[in-house]
C-alpha cells in the first residue's frame, strides 16, 4: 500500500518517507522524534486509523533527521526546529506537491506550526492531535529525572502503553513498538532530544498561523492537559477546537475513531483559500557602523566603491541562505529570510564577511508575522526589528527573545542584553546578542 522507502534533500541531510498512493489531498504525518517510517505504517496498532486516514488522500510518513531512516545529525547534536520545518518542505518537493494538510502529532506542533505559518500557501490546513505550545510538567518529576527515566525504558514499548492507557495491549504488541522504538533511535538519541522537548516554545508562533487549523485533544489525558490544547486553538486566528472523552496521547490507536470523524469532517468541509500576503519570517537589519564619519573620510568615489564591494558581499550572503533582499538605502540593508537559524547564521556571516573590507556591521533580528506588500513588507514584526537594529553595536548580531526561543538546540550562543522598551512597541522586549556557533 505504502511506497518504498524514498529520500528527500532536506540541505545535506536525507529525509526518509513513504507514501500511500495519491488520493484527493496531501495528508503529510508530521513526527516527533521516535519514528521509523520503514515500519510505522505497517504497525498493526495503527492499521484501522490509516486505512481510515487514506480514504480522505495520500497519507505521507517521514522520519526527522537524527531518526529513523533518515540521516543523523552531527555527532552529540540536538536536531533544529528549523531543520525538522525544512523536512516537510523537502518531502513535498521530492513528491512534486504544492500543498497538503499537515496532522502534527504529539510533540510535533512546533515545526507544523513554523511551516504552516511561514509558508500558507502549501498549508491546506493544519490538523494538531494532543498537541502542546510549550511543556508543562504535572506530575512533580524534575526534567532531568523525567528524562533519565525516558531513556531508561527505551526500546521495551512499555512507555507506549503508560501514554496511551485505553489502548489495547498484550506481549506481543508490545514487542511491536518495542522494536518499532530501536528502530527510530537509540536510548543516546533520546537522551540528546529529550531535554529539548522541555525548552521547546512556540507561544509567539501561534497567532502568526493563517491557515484553516482543527486541534483535538482528549479530556483526560493526564500527560498532555487538556489546557494545552485550549491553549492552541485560543492562540490560532479561527481555529475550531474539540475536546473528547479519553486518555490517549496518541490518537492514532484504539479508541481513535471519534478522533478520526472530527478530523475527517474538518477536512472534507469547505476552506477557503489562504494567500500568501501575511507570513512568518525573520527579518534582518543590517547597516555599516560609523557611515557617516568613512564617507567623510575617505570621500564620495572610495565611499561608493567600498558600498558597491559591501553590497555585493551581503547579497552573496543572502542568496546562500535562502534570504530575500527587500530594500536597501546608502548603507543598510533589510532582508527576509524563511528560517530564524538561517537568519541568524546568514548575518553572523554577513558581518565575518564584511571584516576584509575593512568595516564592521551591526545587525538586528526579530521573527513574526509579516504583511507582504508586492516587493516591500509592513507589520509590528519589521518595526521590532527596526528598533532591535538601533539597539545593536559594532558586530552585534542582536536578537529578540522571540527568535531565541525559535533556535534552542542550534548550537547558537547567546549573551542576555536586557529588557528593553522598543520606540512605539508596546511591553518590554528581551534582548540577546549572538556570541557564538
Amino acid at each position: 500500500m505504502f511506497s518504498e522507502t524514498r529520500y528527500a534533500m532536506n540541505g545535506g541531510l536525507r529525509v526518509a518517507y513513504r507514501a500511500s498512493p495519491e488520493g484527493e489531498r496531501d495528508i503529510v504525518f508530521v513526527p516527533n522524534w521516535f519514528t521509523n517510517c520503514e515500519v510505522f505504517p505497517e504497525l498493526p496498532s495503527l492499521q484501522g486509523w490509516i486505512e481510515a486516514m487514506t480514504s480522505l488522500g495520500r497519507l505521507i510518513f517521514f522520519d526527522q533527521p537524527g531518526t529513523g531512516a533518515s540521516d543523523p545529525v552531527e555527532p552529540g547534536a540536538m536536531p533544529t526546529l528549523e531543520q525538522w520545518a525544512d523536512s516537510i518542505t523537502a518531502v513535498l518537493d521530492d513528491l512534486g506537491s504544492s500543498e497538503a494538510v499537515l496532522l502534527a502529532i504529539p510533540g510535533a506542533l512546533a515545526p507544523a506550526a513554523l511551516f504552516a505559518a511561514t509558508y500558507p500557501s502549501r498549508t491546506t490546513a493544519l490538523v494538531v492531535l494532543e498537541g502542546y505550545a510549550h511543556p508543562e510538567r504535572n506530575d512533580g518529576l524534575d526534567p532531568a529525572e523525567y528524562d533519565a527515566a525516558a531513556v531508561a525504558v527505551w526500546g521495551t514499548g512499555e512507555s507506549i502503553h503508560v501514554f496511551n492507557p485505553d489502548m489495547p495491549w498484550n506481549e506481543e504488541i508490545r514487542a511491536t513498538w518495542a522494536r518499532a522504538e530501536r528502530l527510530a533511535a537509540s536510548p543516546r538519541t533520546i537522551a540528546v532530544v529529550m531535554p529539548l522537548l522541555t525548552k521547546m516554545d512556540v507561544r509567539a508562533v501561534l497567532p502568526t498561523v493563517r491557515v484553516p487549523t482543527l486541534v483535538v485533544q482528549h479530556a483526560d489525558d493526564p500527560l498532555i492537559l487538556p489546557a494545552m490544547g485550549r491553549y492552541i486553538a485560543d492562540h490560532i486566528p479561527g481555529a475550531k477546537h474539540v475536546e473528547l472523552p479519553g486518555r490517549n496521547v496518541y490518537h492514532f490507536v484504539e479508541p481513535w475513531r471519534e478522533s478520526f470523524k472530527a478530523v475527517a469532517e474538518f477536512l472534507t468541509g469547505q476552506h477557503a483559500d489562504v494567500a500568501d500576503d501575511r507570513v512568518l519570517a525573520t527579518v534582518l537589519f543590517t547597516d555599516i557602523v560609523d557611515s557617516t564619519r568613512r564617507a567623510a573620510e575617505m570621500g564620495d568615489r572610495d565611499w561608493h566603491a567600498l558600498l558597491d564591494a559591501h553590497d555585493a558581499v551581503v547579497r552573496s550572503q543572502l542568496t546562500r541562505f535562502r534570504g530575500r533582499e527587500v530594500s536597501t538605502s546608502g548603507d543598510s540593508f533589510l532582508a527576509m529570510l524563511d528560517g530564524p537559524q538561517r537568519a541568524i547564521r546568514c548575518a553572523m556571516a554577513i558581518r565575518d564577511a564584511v571584516h576584509t573590507l575593512g568595516i564592521q556591521v551591526r545587525a538586528g533580528l526579530h521573527t513574526g508575522e509579516c504583511e507582504v506588500r508586492g516587493e516591500d513588507i509592513g507589520g509590528i514584526a519589521v518595526h521590532i526589528g527596526a528598533r532591535v537594529s538601533a539597539l545593536a553595536g559594532p558586530n552585534d548580531v542582536l536578537v529578540s527573545g522571540t527568535l531565541r526561543d525559535l533556535v534552542i538546540g542550534s548550537g547558537l550562543q547567546f549573551d542576555d542584553r536586557g529588557t528593553h522598551q522598543l520606540k512605539g512597541v508596546p511591553g518590554e522586549w528581551h534582548l540577546f546578542a549572538v556570541t557564538s556557533t
